[in-house]
């Protein structure tokens, strides 16, 4: 990096090599199963109990399994954002608003009434840890 740069962009140049660093020693085996949902990471690929769920953007994708990793945590909009495109991103916090909404209709039975991503009202959303 040539000076002078902000800390900001050191910090999300130190965190795009430590996911790198994380994603080249992964076994590429990792499968998430949690309240009737499989996400097979590497291939990108949700299934339900129901049914395959082939419609998921890489973005949709990457936020579900984000979700999932950690269920019954309460993540923010800017925490989301963060760990699907890294802090020098610029972007508004509620298109995950969007992408929320666009995952709900694709993976739940009635969108309205979400089972699978909950909405923490004033702070973000969180996966059901049932």
């Amino acid at each position: 990096m040539t000076k002078p740069f902000s800390p900001k962009e050191l910090v999300a140049r130190l965190r795009a090599v430590f996911r790198r660093i994380e994603t080249a020693t992964s076994t590429g085996s990792e499968m998430i199963r949690i309240a009737g949902l499989t996400l097979d990471v590497p291939r990108m690929r949700v299934t339900s109990e129901l049914r395959e769920i082939e419609e998921l953007t890489p973005t949709e994708f990457e936020l579900l399994a984000t979700l999932t990793r950690q269920p019954g945590r309460v993540f923010t909009r800017a925490q989301l954002l963060d760990a699907i495109h890294g802090v020098a991103f610029e972007s508004y916090e509620r298109a995950i608003d969007a992408h929320i909404k666009n995952i709900r209709r694709k993976i739940e039975v009635k969108a309205g009434e979400p089972k699978y991503i909950l909405t923490v009202y004033g702070v973000g959303y969180k996966f059901a840890d049932k």
